[in-house]
C-alpha cells in the first residue's frame, strides 16, 4: 500500500446525476449527504440528481453541491478504512482537502463553501470576462503573452490556473484574453480553448468576495490539519503555523498553483492518488506532471458506485 493522497475536484467537473448511484448503493454516503442537504437553503438533492444543468453550473449552487459529493465520498471511504496520508484540491476542491484533513467539520465545510459560492457570484455581477486554456506552451511563455497583451492596452488578463505542464488557463477582459491568445500562439502554444465559465475566477475581480469570506471564516471553527495539505496559493504544504483564514481568503482572487502542489506531493514520495470527482481532470493533470518528473504513481478516479466497489475489492 502506497502513501495515499486524496485529490478533490474543482468547479467545472459537476454533472447532473452526480452521486446518485452512490447515494442509492452505500448507506454511509446517503446518511452523510442527507445530513448535509439539511444545511443548505435549496434542494441540492433535486438539483444534483435532476438538474437543470444550467442552474447546477451557477457558482452559488455548484460549489455546495460539489462539497456534498466530496464529503459524502470521503466518509464512505473512511468507513471502508481508506484514509489519506495527504490531501490537495483544485480551487474549490481545496476545501474538500481541508475537510479530509480535519480542518472543518462536515456542517461548517458545507456552510463555508455555500457562503463562498454566493459571495463569488455576487462579486462578479455585471462583469464581462473570458477564460481560455492555453495548451502546449510553457508557463513563462503564457505569462509573457499576458504581459504583452496588457502592455498593448488590451485590458486586464492574467494566468489563473497552473494546472500541469503544457496547460495553463488565462482569464480577464475579452479583448485582453483574445490578444493574449494571439501572443501565446506566437510563443509556441499549440491551441487555445475557450472555457464556459460564469465569472473571472481567481482574479482581482474577486477581491471583495475574498474579504467577505475572511469575515465569515471568523464564525467557523478551524482546526489544525491532521495530515499534510498542499494549497493552491503557495503550491506547497501548509506550514504548522499557517493562517488558514488568510490563505483561503487569498485563494479566491489569486492564481491556482496546482501543478506545484502535484510536484511537491510527488517529490515528497506520495505514490497513490485518489481523485474524488465527479470528473477525472485531476488524474490527467497528475499524469502529465508525473511524466515530466519521471515518476509513475498509481492513480484512481472515483466518480461512481462501480469505481468505489472496484477500489474496495482490490
Amino acid at each position: 500500500m502506497g502513501r495515499t493522497v486524496f485529490l478533490y475536484a474543482g468547479q467545472g467537473s459537476q454533472s447532473v446525476g452526480m452521486g446518485k448511484d452512490l447515494y442509492e448503493t452505500y448507506p454511509v454516503f446517503r446518511e452523510t449527504a442527507d445530513r448535509l442537504f439539511e444545511v443548505l437553503s435549496f434542494d441540492a438533492r433535486e438539483l444534483m440528481w435532476n438538474g437543470p444543468e444550467e442552474r447546477l453550473t451557477q457558482t452559488e449552487y455548484t460549489q455546495p453541491c460539489m462539497a456534498v459529493f466530496a464529503a459524502s465520498m470521503t466518509e464512505l471511504l473512511r468507513s471502508e478504512g481508506i484514509v489519506p496520508d495527504a490531501a490537495a484540491g483544485l480551487s474549490l476542491g481545496e476545501y474538500g482537502a481541508m475537510y479530509a484533513a480535519g480542518v472543518f467539520d462536515a456542517e461548517d465545510y458545507i456552510r463555508t463553501v455555500a457562503f463562498r459560492g454566493s459571495a463569488m457570484a455576487e462579486a462578479v455581477k455585471g462583469i464581462e470576462s473570458s477564460m481560455s486554456a492555453v495548451v502546449g506552451a510553457d508557463a513563462d511563455s503564457v505569462r509573457e503573452a499576458c504581459c504583452r497583451a496588457e502592455q498593448a492596452g488590451a485590458g486586464f488578463v492574467t494566468v489563473v490556473n497552473y494546472n500541469c505542464p503544457g496547460q495553463y488557463v488565462i482569464c480577464g477582459d475579452e479583448d485582453a484574453v483574445a490578444a493574449a491568445e494571439k501572443e501565446a500562439a506566437g510563443l509556441g502554444a499549440k491551441r487555445c480553448i475557450r472555457l464556459k465559465v460564469s465569472a473571472p475566477f481567481h482574479t482581482k475581480y474577486l477581491k471583495e468576495a475574498g474579504d467577505r469570506l475572511f469575515d465569515f471564516l471568523g464564525t467557523v471553527k478551524i482546526d489544525t490539519p491532521r495530515i499534510p495539505v498542499a494549497v493552491n496559493v503557495t503550491g506547497d504544504f501548509l506550514e504548522s503555523d499557517a493562517d488558514i483564514k488568510s490563505i483561503l481568503k487569498t485563494q479566491v482572487f489569486s492564481s491556482v498553483h496546482f501543478e506545484d502542489d502535484l510536484r511537491r506531493l510527488l517529490e515528497s514520495g506520495y505514490d497513490r492518488f485518489i481523485e474524488i470527482g465527479p470528473g477525472n481532470a485531476l488524474t490527467g493533470f497528475l499524469k502529465k506532471t508525473s511524466l515530466k518528473l519521471g515518476i509513475r504513481p498509481e492513480s484512481i478516479c472515483l466518480q461512481t458506485a462501480q469505481d468505489v466497489r472496484k477500489l474496495i475489492e482490490c
